[in-house]
């Protein structure tokens, strides 16, 4: 898809939607050469239809040839002051909306805001993820975007370039999630990370069964042992001139979780090929850096397994040892996440990372807590917590933090083992956390439960730039992270 910014004025764009953010209640403000344009008709369609302005909303207008745009399309805004992240929304509507009309060419204009290159990157950041569809088995006959041009506003061109790869990398993980099981298996993220691995210079090692045996990492060789598919431990090292920093980037990868012996029921199942969100966003983010010039080392570390239910599976009642050493008591094989990223937070500290950060799809709890809305954060280190947390502002991802009070920690310990893997219904997102802190070492370290984000079964009432399936979420808030700090 062709994507450009540039200070062309709105009146010369040729496309077939040309869409403009309105504010609430002022859908008029500012467009008053727009109306002139089309012989007032624009005034006289929202007062046909009562448009306010309304957040997600949308008004069209044709043109009949009074302007190189075919359509001129409204999109309210809602209460927002600014475009940083109202923007996103709005493209996405328009996205959206072009693509029910079958519209190929989308022209973005800020309209009665102000137009700074942060505009329109969220411009373009919101048009790209609202037009992702996911065709692989399903061809969409429907042509799609060929192009999306923010137009009016000066110098935008490398911000709309880092948008665009920001969207890319969230396609990315989108597509990854989106995948049957049976393609998207542990061997298939292993062979996805080495074409990675040559496509951009990243070094990458996969760890199968007899390498994960001489290593000691019993966790995820427990996890993976009721399926015909080998658990695979995945590290992508990306590593810039001279940084200064390092940072370990951690994902679930779970391809399918039947919850093993401790059975999921079917609607629980239905959706679990997603239970690998987690690792598709880490691949994501170590496909984005070179291109995005991330200055520190960041390392992708993935435990992909399933979680079935064969004659070797795990069983309530074993214990297994990790690889640092420590002893994990299983009570509940369908907390096996927990169990499989025990052993890579533990191999993760073999870098001395300056910071390392996790991302799990781990707890219904947190869906609980925290709906389709937002996902939780939890921590050992304020700053980090913090800065993560200020970043998924940036991106539009809301992250809410929970406390890991001592008592959850408490709650983890075994009677026959150091740990149990399951503390009890209460709390379950907290203790989930507690347990992964167990394995992290001293540096510091920040647990994103994506478990009620990272998956959509409906898209009515999201954003529209979050699709119904996979959403992407956490790519472009850790990509933020890293390059903005």
């Amino acid at each position: 898809m062709k994507v450009v910014a540039s200070d062309r004025p709105w009146d010369r764009l040729a496309c077939d939607v040309l869409a403009v953010p309105v504010k609430s209640g002022k859908p008029l403000e500012g467009l008053e050469p727009l109306d002139d344009a089309l012989g007032g008709w624009l005034r006289e369609a929202v007062a046909l239809d009562h448009f306010e302005g309304k957040r997600d909303s949308v008004l069209q207008v044709l043109t009949h040839g009074r302007l190189p745009a075919a359509r001129v399309l409204l999109v309210g805004t809602g209460a927002a002051e600014d475009l940083t992240d109202a923007g996103r929304r709005a493209a996405a509507a328009a996205a959206r909306h072009a693509l029910a009309v079958r519209a190929r060419r989308l022209g973005l204009w800020p309209g009665a805001f102000p137009p700074t290159p942060e505009v329109a990157a969220a411009l373009v950041e919101g048009a790209l993820l609202g037009a992702y569809r996911y065709t692989r088995y399903k061809p969409d006959p429907s042509p799609g975007l060929e192009s999306v041009e923010v137009v009016g506003v000066r110098g935008a061109a490398p911000a709309a370039r880092r948008a665009r790869l920001l969207a890319e990398a969230t396609y990315f993980a989108r597509d990854l999630v989106n995948g049957p099981p049976n393609e998207v298996s542990p061997t298939f993220l292993a062979r996805t990370a080495r074409q990675l691995g040559r496509q951009l210079g990243l070094r990458v090692q996969v760890f199968g069964p007899p390498q994960l045996r001489r290593m000691g990492a019993g966790a995820i060789l427990a996890v993976g042992a009721g399926s015909r598919q080998p658990p695979q431990m995945i590290v992508l090292d990306y590593r810039p001139p001279r940084a200064r920093r390092t940072y370990v980037l951690v994902g679930k990868g779970v391809t399918f979780d039947a919850g093993g012996l401790d059975i999921k029921t079917h609607e629980g199942m239905e959706t679990m090929k997603a239970d690998m969100a987690g690792a598709a966003a880490v691949l994501a983010c170590l496909r984005a850096l070179p291109a995005l010039g991330v200055p520190h080392r960041v390392v992708g570390v993935v435990g992909a397994v399933e979680n079935l239910l064969g004659e070797a599976a795990f069983k309530p009642g074993d214990v297994v040892r990790a690889m640092d050493g420590q002893t994990i008591e299983i009570t509940n094989t369908d907390a096996e996440g927990r169990v499989v990223l025990a052993d890579c937070l533990a191999y993760a500290r073999r870098f001395r990372p300056d910071a390392v950060v996790d991302l799990a799809t781990l707890t219904g709890a947190a869906m609980v807590a925290l709906g389709y809305h937002a996902a939780a954060i939890l921590g050992n280190d304020r700053d980090l917590v913090r800065s993560l947390v200020e970043a998924g502002q940036r991106a539009g991802e809301r992250l809410w933090e929970l406390p890991l009070y001592e008592e959850f920690v408490e709650a983890m310990r075994g009677e026959v083992a150091q740990w149990k893997n399951s503390g009890g219904r209460y709390g379950g997102a907290q203790k989930g956390a507690a347990f992964l802190r167990a394995f992290v070492g001293p540096h510091p370290w920040a647990h994103l439960d994506i478990a009620g984000v990272a998956f959509l079964d409906k898209q009515e009432g999201q954003a529209p730039h979050l699709p119904k399936g996979a959403t992407g979420f956490g790519v472009r808030t850790l990509l933020r992270w890293l390059v903005e700090g």
